[in-house]
């Protein structure tokens, strides 16, 4: 019988499941690049979302994000794969990125490159932040459990980013506006009424982001609705794990959004962590939202 191989768990940077389970699931995760002005900065190590926010206030600096690039995830991939390994990388939603696609292109290279090396398995989440995470995490514990190979993972992971419930709220449209996402427009309305729209991640369109409903009132009063909707009166939650994420929130928001989560499901695991800087960039400050997986 062949030897069997060693499984390594990858994921781009935006999965967003904070320190603790990137230890508990030893993931190797690969980060983008964000760049202000003329400086470019690798996201989580040498920039913060706060530092991002603070450059387009003061100096008028809007960060940009780039995809990583076929040539880095070979470089990424490539010890791994010599020393025999098979990895399973979870993958920004291509939707969103084009990184999906580059991490597709450096895994065939590699594979021409080492015919009797180890393999790549590339998923494409059709997600973003915790929403991705939550797959990660997925993969992790079949991982642990040793029962599959990579191959399978990776296609056990493929079935379950159905089940993925991923939207957030935001709480201002600055920075959408200032990226061209939305019109000045439209933020100034919606900061003049106080309106809070609710962000949807469109699975079937590999992660696009789509608006739905619009809250209105102080971020206090939505986050305690916005909580209400996603979870009242459910019978199809996989209550192992839940995520609360944000972009930079005050500790009151999480506070609350964590109370509200108690009424209506009993969550084994509730995970705080906060967005990346690639995904803060796009979405602004005090953006909140609940990720988890139904059955």
């Amino acid at each position: 019988m062949p030897t069997k191989r060693q499984i390594v768990l990858c994921a781009d940077g935006t999965c967003d499941i904070g320190p603790e389970l990137t230890k508990q699931y030893d993931v190797k995760m690969y980060n983008f690049h964000i760049q202000l002005g003329e400086e470019t900065f690798i996201d989580k190590l040498e920039i913060s979302p706060e530092q991002m926010y603070a450059a387009w206030r003061e100096k008028g600096l809007l960060p940009k994000t780039a995809a990583i690039t076929p040539d880095d995830y070979i470089n990424f991939f490539e010890p791994f794969i010599k020393d025999g390994c098979d990895i399973v990388h979870i993958n920004l939603g291509s939707g969103i990125s084009s990184a999906h696609q580059n991490c597709i292109l450096a895994a065939s290279e590699l594979e021409e490159k080492y015919p009797d090396g180890g393999r790549i398995y590339p998923v494409d989440s059709c997600n973003l932040s915790a929403g991705s995470g939550v797959l990660v995490c997925k993969a992790g514990d079949m991982i642990k459990e040793g029962k599959l190979s990579a191959e399978e993972i990776a296609k056990t992971v493929n079935e379950l980013k159905q089940k993925v419930s991923c939207n957030f709220i935001l709480d201002t449209l600055e920075f959408m506006a200032a990226g061209g996402r939305c019109s000045n427009f439209a933020a100034f309305g919606a900061t003049m009424l106080k309106l809070k729209p609710c962000i949807q991640v469109k699975i079937e369109e590999h992660g696009s982001l789509k608006p739905t409903k619009k809250y209105r009132g102080t971020m206090e009063r939505v986050l305690a609705e916005y909580v209400k909707d996603q979870l009242a009166g459910r019978d199809d939650l996989d209550l192992e794990k839940i995520f609360i994420t944000h972009s930079g929130s005050p500790e009151s928001d999480f506070a609350l959004v964590k109370e509200e989560i108690k009424k209506y499901a009993d969550f084994k695991n509730t995970y705080i962590t906060q967005a990346s800087g690639t995904i803060s960039a796009h979405c602004g400050p005090r953006t909140l939202g609940i990720l988890f997986m139904t059955k």
